[in-house]
Order: structure tokens, then sequence, then C-alpha cells
């Protein structure tokens, strides 16, 4: 009897040992094929700056469509694996239904879905959002990305790709306490502040803006370097006068001390309104003294405006009714639609683009990586310039042999060590500053001033995702703002939107129509296997005892 209780002490003693090392000592498994629960290096490095506690909502809670129950079974499991590595991060889903109205006014708006279940279609509308908070400071997840897909599959896929990038990006913003420092480049007629409104008002959010014109140079060259070098990025937005020597070689220092730029550029004077209002204009080349600066950097930003099939839509007055002006939207081919670099961070499952009088870039051979961002489609035209531009021409009727110049570079982005373009060259002014090649720089080169200009309603700016007169949707807020948070990324958190996963999809054409095997075999036959074995147990229970 002693020997059993002694066992029995023992035992208990044990257990009581194992569940001790057991809550030391913590552990999961990812046996996913292709590690889609493990945390990068860079998102282990931001979550464990997180030292207060973070709350992230997910309002992917509710009544709807069932491929949307694999989206928020995803972002529950991701969601576990920051709190588990981190227990400061708190993690809690909520039913938008009761707070409809106040998830709008707050910039969270509902998405409309077509959902297909047993061959019916039906509407359902969903909140795919999630709200990070931490103290005073919040910030908004989107969990569908904004871009073009063939099917609702490939939406979810992409938007269960893009879940660490999402979550990491909004958590390295709102912790950060040092913001990165942007400077708005003015001095040389560049677009108006309520034109970059849409874009610049993004940037404020994770970054330092200033506003930083180029005019003191002709006083204080010395100073306004020394100024413009304490800045990370400058983003040059459609300048339409000329630049001195002295203005390009302070760009060109900032730019050799280690300052990203990102230029948006016309090279064609051709403006939009000016053509609504006559119906006619002359695209002229516009000469900003840049060509030899970008030269140097090995990119040539050509004079030619380009036509492409594959354009967005203007709308034009086409008759009457009664009274009333009948307007139709039509295709511009001045307004190439263009697609992005789909193996690149920058452009990765972004809308498609719209330019307006774009014009075409030519990369030239030097030490600089030159990565294609935005690329046109193979049906294009070069319009060489001066030349008439005639808002009539829309009707004009289409040869496509007309359109056979292929495939134009519109966007690039330049990685390497750049060479001064004064580097043996007589200087405009002395600086201490002066350094004759900068060490692993970026830059980014766009050949279209207005793909950062939102449209002006009732004397307020527009969504720059949005026409306002087409309601198309477009990608070029997304562009720009990978572009500015690739530009100024040193962790190395862009490249998570690089991330690729295999999501196995149900077949939803094939399940309908074996619905009924698969019925009798879930539900039916498990039914007659029971009562099969009941039978025969009672059967022969009755034969060995009767």
């Amino acid at each position: 009897m002693n020997k059993k209780i002694g066992n029995i002490s023992l035992l208990i003693l044990y257990l009581i040992v194992l569940n001790n090392i057991s809550q030391s000592f913590y552990q999961r498994f990812d046996l996913t094929s292709d590690k889609r629960y493990t945390l990068s290096e860079t998102t282990k490095s931001i979550i464990s700056k997180v030292d207060n506690t973070l709350y992230i909502s997910v309002y992917l809670e509710g009544d709807f469509p069932s491929e949307f129950k694999r989206l928020q079974a995803e972002t529950r499991q991701y969601l576990e694996e920051l709190a588990a590595e981190n227990s400061n991060i708190k993690i809690n889903f909520e039913n938008p239904d009761n707070q409809r109205e106040d998830l709008i006014k707050r910039g969270m708006l509902p998405s409309q879905l077509t959902v297909e279940e047993d061959g019916k279609l039906s509407e359902a509308i969903i909140f795919p959002w999630a709200e990070v908070t931490y103290g005073k400071k919040s910030t908004t997840v989107s969990l569908l990305p904004n871009a073009i897909v063939a099917s609702q599959d490939e939406q979810l896929q992409k938007a269960i790709e893009n879940l660490e990038y999402s979550f990491s990006n909004a958590i390295n913003s709102i912790t950060q306490n040092k913001q990165k420092k942007v400077a708005i480049i003015t001095g040389n007629g560049e677009l108006q502040d309520i034109y970059q409104y849409s874009f610049l008002s993004e940037v404020a959010k994770k970054y330092r803006l200033a506003k930083f014109t180029l005019d003191s140079v002709a006083t204080n060259p010395q100073q306004t370097l020394q100024d413009l070098t304490g800045l990370d990025l400058a983003i040059i937005a459609k300048p339409t006068q000329k630049f001195t020597e002295a203005e390009k070689f302070t760009l060109d220092q900032f730019i050799a001390n280690g300052g990203k730029t990102l230029w948006m550029i016309d090279n064609v004077q051709a403006d939009q309104d000016s053509l609504f209002t006559s119906g006619k204009m002359l695209a002229y080349p516009r000469d900003l003294n840049l060509t030899d600066l970008l030269f140097t950097y090995g990119v040539r930003i050509n004079t030619t405006l380009v036509k492409d099939l594959y354009s967005a839509q203007i709308p034009l007055a086409t008759g009457k009714v009664g009274n009333q002006t009948q307007f139709q939207n039509l295709d511009w081919f001045y307004h190439p639609l263009v697609g992005g670099n789909p193996n690149h961070p920058i452009t990765k499952n972004v809308s498609p683009v719209r330019l307006q009088f774009a014009n075409q870039i030519d990369t030239l051979k030097n030490n600089i990586k030159k990565t294609p961002l935005l690329v046109s489609s193979l049906l294009t035209q070069k319009v060489g310039t001066p030349n008439f531009i005639e808002l009539q021409s829309i009707a004009d009727e289409v040869i496509e042999t007309d359109y056979k110049s292929g495939n134009q570079l519109f966007a690039v982005l330049l990685e390497g060590d750049f060479n001064s373009a004064y580097k043996n060259r007589v200087k405009p002014f002395e600086t201490s500053l002066f350094k004759e090649n900068a060490t692993n720089n970026k830059m980014v080169v766009i050949a279209d001033g207005d793909v950062g200009k939102n449209q002006i309603l009732k004397g307020k700016p527009t969504d720059l995702s949005r026409d306002k007169w087409t309601n198309q949707s477009f990608g070029n807020k997304d562009f720009l703002l990978n572009t500015v948070d690739y530009l100024l990324d040193d962790s190395g958190l862009i490249k998570l939107r690089n991330k690729t996963l295999q999501i196995r999809m149900l077949d939803k054409q094939k399940a309908f129509q074996e619905r009924t095997f698969w019925q009798f075999l879930n539900v039916v036959l498990p039914l007659l296997i029971l009562f099969g074995f009941g039978f025969g147990f009672s059967y022969l229970r009755k034969r060995k005892y009767s």
C-alpha cells in the first residue's frame, strides 16, 4: 500500500514539474510548405520595438461570404503569430454592423462583393479593415488590395500575401519616434500644393514634409545646399521653368551626399485643361535644362508623346436630349493606362496607373542598376513634337497597324553609385560639401508630371486614385506611396510586398456539380456505417449469448 502511495506521489510530482517546464518553454511550429506563418526577420525587428500595449482591432466579424472566412482565418492566424512574438500586442475581432457610419467617417470604406453560392449570384458588403492603436496614435490597415484581378479567388490570394507587409508597415509607422524628412521642391513652377494634396497628405502620415525653394540658391547657394542635405528625400513634381546651373548643382550634390530623389518630369508642354477649353492645342518640347543631369545618372526623357490603345477614358459631350447635354466616356489614347512591374515591391499588386501626355524614357549604359517600373502595352504610337493635338481626333477610326511601336518605358528605378554631373566640370559655386559620387543611392524617374496630380471638385482636392468624371479607379496613389516607402526604406520592409504564397482554393464549379456525391459521402455514408456496425454487433451478441 505504501509503495502504491509513493508511486502515485511521484507521478503527481512529475506532472507538476512537467507542467512548469512546459509553461517556461513555448514554441509554435510552422508546417506549411511556404512557411506562411513564419515571421520575417524584418517583422521581428519591428515588433521587438513595441514596449507598450499595442491594440489591433479587426473588422472581419459577422455574416459574410465563405471565401472571406478564409481571409478572416488567415488574418487571425497571422496576428496570433505577432502576439506570440510580443505579448504587448493585443488582438480583437469586432463586428462592424453596429458602427458602420463611424468606420466610414474614419476612412474605412466598405467593399461590395459579388458572391456565387450554389450557382446563384448575390451581393454582400464587408469592411476589410483593421485599426492599429499605440498610445495616442492610430492608423488603419486595408486587408483587400486595390488591384485589378481576374477573380475573387485571386483577390483573396493577393490579400493574404499582403498581410505581413500591411501590418508590419502600419506598426512600424506608428511606433517610430524619429520620422524621416521629405522636401517638396519649389521655385521652378512645380505643381501647386492643392494638386498634390491627395498624395502628400498620405506621405505626411509617415514622414515629415517640408517645402523647400531653390530660389535662395541665387543669393546664398552654400547655405541652401547645407539645408537641403539635412533632408532625406526630394520630390520634384512637374517643374515648368528652366533650372539654372547653380540649382542643378545643388540637386546634384544633394544626391551625391546620399539624398534620395523622386522625379516627375514633363519634357513636353501639353495640358488637358487647355485642350478642353479650345478643342485644339500645340504640344511642344519643354526645356528644363535637366537633360545633362539625368543623362549622367543613366536616363534620357525624350520629347515625344506616346499614344496607347490601352488607355484611360475622358468624358465628352456627344449630343443633347432636350436641354440636357449628354456625355459619354471615350478612350483617350494620350492617357496611357500602364501596368507595373509584377516582380518589384513598388508595383506588385498595384492597379494600372493613368498617365497624361507622357513621354518615353531611354536608359543609357553605365554602372547604375535600372529596373523598369511602369511600361506601356505593345500597341503604342510615338507622336513627335511640336505637333497639334485635336480633341476631335478621339473619333478617328483606329488602325492597329499604326500602333506598332511596342512597349514604352515611363518610369524607372535607378540604384547604385551615382557619379556627380559636375565631377570634371566647372562648378557654379564652391562648397565644402562637394562629392564626386554617391555610394549606394537610389532615385525614381517618371516621365509624366501629372502622375501625382489630383483633380479639384468644388474647390477641394479629390482622391488621386479615382477620376471625378468617369469614376474610374487607378493605382497612381499606391504607386507613388510605395515609391516613397522604397526610397526611404532602410530596414527592407517594402520587400515584404514581394511575398508569394500558394493558397489552395476550392473549385466552386466542380464542388457544385459533385455536391450530391460529397453530401452522401460526408453525411449519409457515416450513418450507414454506424447503423451497420450497430446491427452487426447486436446480431453477434444475440447469437453468442442466446
